[in-house]
C-alpha cells in the first residue's frame, strides 16, 4: 500500500455527490488512500495534468483490472507502441475529417429526426426520451452495429460501465456486465461479414481493416460503447439542465456573447461525465511525496481537476465566460479520449441548437437529479415546450 495518508468515504454519499469529499481531500489531502475503493486517488489538477503522462510509472496495463476484465483487452488498457497501434487502425472512424465530412451531416439528421418524433408532445423526459437515443443512434451509426437498437445499446453501456466500477463486487451487476459484453461481441461477429463485403469508416470496418483480431475489435468496440453513449447522453441532457437552471448563462448565447461550444466545455468540466481513469502502478517509486508500491491501483480523479481552485474561480459554478482551457475532462495524455471531436460536434453543433431551436420555451418541469463519480450524469430531466 502507498505511504499516502488514508480517508474513509460514505460510499453511497461518494455516489450521490462527491464534490464536497473530493474538495476536502484537494485541500488536505490531495493523494490520499481510500479503502473504500481499495486505491490512491489523486484529486488536484496539476498533480493528475502531470502524472498521467508517466505511463512508465502509472501504467494503463491492468490485466487484471475491472474494465479489463468486462471489455477485454482494449487500447484504453494499454501503452506505447501496443496502444499507438490500435489508436491508429481507430484514427479513420474518429478523425476531424471524418466527423466534419461523414458524422456531422448524419448527426443532423439524427438529432433531426428524434426532435421531429418528440415535438408534438410537449413534455418528456431529456434523459431518456432525447439524449440517450440520439447517443445511442449516433454510436450504432459510429461503431457500425446497426443491428443493435438504440435501447439495447444504452443498456449495454450501462451494464458494462457499472460492472467496470463495480469496486464493491455486487454479482448481480457483474452478471449483467458480461452478459452484455458477451451480447456485444456475438453482434460483431454477426456484423463483420457484412462489412468487409463493403468496408466503410464504422469503427469496426477500421478497426478490422487494421488488421486487429476479432477479440481486439471486441475490446475496443466494448470501451467505446461504454465513454460513447455514457458521455454523450449525460453531457447532452446535462448541459441543457445547466442553460436551463442559470437563465444568464443561456442568455449570453441568445445574445451573441457565448456559444454553444461554451456552454459545452463548461458543463463537461463542472460535471465531468468520466470522473476518473485508474492506472497500475508498474514499480515501486515516488510521486508528489507518497511512496507507492508495484502493482498498487490508483485513480486520476479528472472530476475533481476539472474543480480545482487553483485553476478555476468560483469552481462549483456553471460560468460560460471563464477559461475552461486547464480543464482536462476528457483526460491529458496519450489516452486523451480518441471521440472527444465527435463528441463535440455532436452535441454542441447539432443536439443542443437544435433543441433550443426547435422547442420554443423549453423549461424544466421537476427536479434533475445527478449520480455518479467514476461516471456522473442526470438520472432524469423533465422538462416541457410549446408544441
Amino acid at each position: 500500500m502507498s505511504t499516502a495518508p488514508t480517508v474513509h468515504i460514505d460510499p453511497a454519499a461518494f455516489h450521490a455527490d462527491p464534490y464536497p469529499t473530493l474538495a476536502a481531500m484537494r485541500a488536505d489531502t490531495p493523494v490520499c488512500f481510500v479503502p473504500e475503493l481499495g486505491a490512491t486517488l489523486f484529486t488536484r489538477r496539476d498533480d493528475v495534468f502531470r502524472e498521467e503522462k508517466r505511463v512508465d510509472l502509472f501504467s494503463s496495463h491492468q490485466p487484471n483490472g475491472l474494465l479489463t476484465k468486462i471489455m477485454g483487452e482494449n487500447l484504453m488498457r494499454k501503452d506505447g507502441d501496443a496502444h499507438m497501434r490500435e489508436r491508429k487502425a481507430l484514427f479513420p472512424a474518429l478523425s476531424p475529417r471524418t466527423v466534419r465530412d461523414v458524422l456531422a451531416p448524419q448527426f443532423q439528421s439524427i438529432v433531426q429526426e428524434h426532435i421531429d418524433r418528440l415535438k408534438p408532445q410537449g413534455s418528456c423526459d431529456l434523459v431518456t426520451e432525447f439524449a440517450m437515443p440520439v447517443s445511442a443512434d449516433a454510436l450504432r451509426l459510429m461503431t457500425g452495429l446497426t443491428n443493435m437498437d438504440a435501447a439495447e445499446m444504452d443498456a449495454a453501456s450501462q451494464a458494462m460501465l457499472d460492472a467496470a466500477a463495480n469496486y464493491q463486487r455486487d454479482p448481480d451487476v457483474d452478471a449483467l456486465g458480461y452478459g452484455y459484453a458477451d451480447r456485444v461481441l456475438e453482434l460483431i461477429k454477426d456484423k463483420l461479414p457484412e462489412l468487409r463485403a463493403k468496408p466503410d469508416l464504422s469503427i469496426i470496418s477500421v478497426l478490422d481493416q487494421g488488421g486487429l483480431t476479432l477479440d481486439e475489435i471486441a475490446g475496443n468496440v466494448r470501451v467505446i460503447i461504454g465513454g460513447g453513449q455514457n458521455e454523450p447522453r449525460d453531457a447532452i441532457a446535462g448541459t441543457v439542465w445547466a442553460l436551463l437552471t442559470h437563465s444568464d448563462q443561456h442568455q449570453l448565447i441568445r445574445n451573441g456573447t457565448a456559444t454553444w461550444q461554451n456552454a459545452f466545455d463548461e458543463y463537461v468540466r463542472l460535471v465531468a461525465p468520466i470522473g476518473m481513469s485508474p492506472r497500475r502502478v508498474a514499480r515501486t517509486d515516488d510521486a508528489c511525496g507518497v511512496t507507492f508500491e508495484e502493482n498498487e491501483l490508483i485513480f486520476f480523479m479528472f472530476g475533481s481537476a476539472c474543480r480545482d481552485a487553483a485553476h478555476f474561480t468560483n469552481p462549483d459554478r456553471f460560468d460560460l465566460t471563464r477559461d475552461t482551457g486547464p480543464a482536462i475532462p476528457f483526460g491529458a495524455g496519450p489516452h486523451f479520449c480518441a471521440g472527444a471531436a465527435a463528441s463535440r460536434s455532436l452535441i454542441a453543433g447539432h443536439a443542443l441548437p437544435m433543441l433550443f431551436d426547435q422547442l420554443p420555451d423549453l423549461q424544466l418541469t421537476g427536479d434533475a437529479p445527478f449520480a455518479g463519480w467514476a461516471f456522473r450524469g442526470p438520472l432524469t430531466v423533465p422538462v416541457c415546450w410549446d408544441p
